[in-house]
């Protein structure tokens, strides 16, 4: 009988982890206890808007491997899209300037040199910062690492690193940063292209998915919550799924893609983070297809990221906990004039939605990184995945996906 590998959760990790498994042979059993896949990153019809909207924006860069591989393997790579080059538009609300950071495709980041490529105001000097970022940054904080100050600080560096670790940089932890930026910026313009999902998150990441694992035999489970895991010496032995039981034979592996707190309660003494990050995302109805770059960094203002689809503009505010309490017209309000100010349109508010997440991700400090499990636990048979995990990553689509693979391979050593 071929070895059956049940994986628990329909998230980005849980799909993942399940490609790889039935790619490589398994019998996978993907287990689901809501009515659809993709966890934080799928989309749905909002009847406010009259449109289906994400429940987050996600960016993925053309350095995101796992991500690159994920897409292509359910043959999805076609439903990114971004510009054919590395470049970045950004706008200062304060000072009303724009500009576009273009780092080219070359594999040295030989962009810093030309001035008419780089952050408007800083020197060649300045970037020096990323080498002190990435060299040992063992457990400190950015903070205690770089000055969190000066034109490249607010224009370049505290935009990404806010927007990749969902936590206010200053406090946040340099490990992340460093591999962020080793990854990213440190390696070129080549890995840099940022690719957006223009006709939704579960179009690209969550559907193809689904259809892949069916036609190749995986059997997706929807409603079916696993409420305690039943473990014999070392090894899970059976699942509970409440009103019916799965006992496990000794080739059978389980893999945990649940959120932390959930992971926790079904296996005993398993450290996990405890602290969250909130982010927002505020959602625009408008008029044709703005003339606007697909994607657009603000500074100096409530709004941090603003992503152009047709018929729709999408706010997104990471590190959002103060936000969370705010009334959504407030805040939709507020917002509105700033995205009025960027596109050149009226001060009316037009049909709006806003998206908060006060769980997003866990925080990216490294008290909360130290917290993050390894994918293999105590038991034999049983490993975990999660952007939360110990991935080495931030907690991103990169990080989730990431986490899947290494658990599939766990589970099939």
């Amino acid at each position: 009988m071929a070895r059956t590998i049940h994986v628990i959760g329909a998230g980005l990790a849980g799909l993942s982890a399940a490609l790889r498994a039935t790619q490589a042979g398994a019998r996978v059993i993907l287990h689901e206890a809501g009515s659809q896949a993709g966890g934080r990153c799928r989309s749905y019809a909002d009847s406010t808007l009259g449109m289906t909207i994400d429940n987050g924006n996600h960016v993925i860069l053309s350095g995101n491997k796992s991500a690159l591989s994920y897409l292509a393997l359910i043959g999805a790579t076609d439903r990114m899209r971004g510009p054919q080059e590395s470049d970045f538009n950004f706008v200062d609300l304060a000072t009303g300037e724009r500009w576009q950071l273009r780092l080219g495709g070359g594999l040295l980041p030989w962009w810093v040199f030309d001035q008419a490529r780089r952050v408007p105001n800083t020197r060649v000097l300045d970037y020096l910062v990323m080498l002190r970022l990435m060299w040992r940054p063992g457990k400190k904080t950015v903070g205690e690492v770089i000055s969190c100050s000066g034109a490249l600080y607010e224009k370049l560096v505290e935009p990404i690193l806010l927007a990749a670790l969902n936590h206010e940089p200053p406090a946040a932890s340099a490990r992340l940063a460093a591999t962020l930026m080793r990854e990213t910026l440190a390696a070129g313009g080549r890995t840099c292209r940022p690719l957006i999902a223009q006709d939704g998150l579960s179009g690209a990441f969550v559907d193809p998915a689904l259809v892949w694992l069916k036609a190749h035999g995986a059997t997706v489970q929807f409603g079916h919550e696993l409420h305690g895991i039943a473990f014999k010496d070392g090894r899970a032995a059976a699942l509970d799924f409440g009103g019916d039981s799965i006992a496990l034979s000794a080739d059978d592996a389980v893999i945990v893609a649940v959120p932390p707190n959930l992971a926790a309660r079904l296996l005993p003494d398993l450290t996990v983070p405890t602290e969250f990050r909130a982010i927002a995302n505020v959602h625009f109805r408008v008029a044709g297809e703005p003339s606007l770059p697909a994607m657009t960094g603000v500074v100096h203002g409530l709004t941090q990221w603003l992503f152009a689809y047709p018929g729709r503009l999408s706010v997104t505010i990471s590190s959002a906990d103060a936000l969370m309490q705010m009334p959504r017209e407030e805040l939709a309000h507020k917002v509105w004039s700033e995205v009025a100010r960027i596109a050149g349109l009226p001060d009316e508010l037009p049909p709006w939605q806003v998206v908060r997440e006060r769980r997003a991700t866990i925080a990216a400090d490294p008290q909360q990184e130290s917290l993050r499990p390894p994918a293999q636990t105590a038991w034999d048979n049983v490993t975990l995945a999660g952007d939360w995990t110990d991935t080495g990553l931030p907690p991103t689509i990169e990080s989730a996906i990431r986490s899947g693979e290494r658990a599939a391979q766990l589970s099939l050593a």
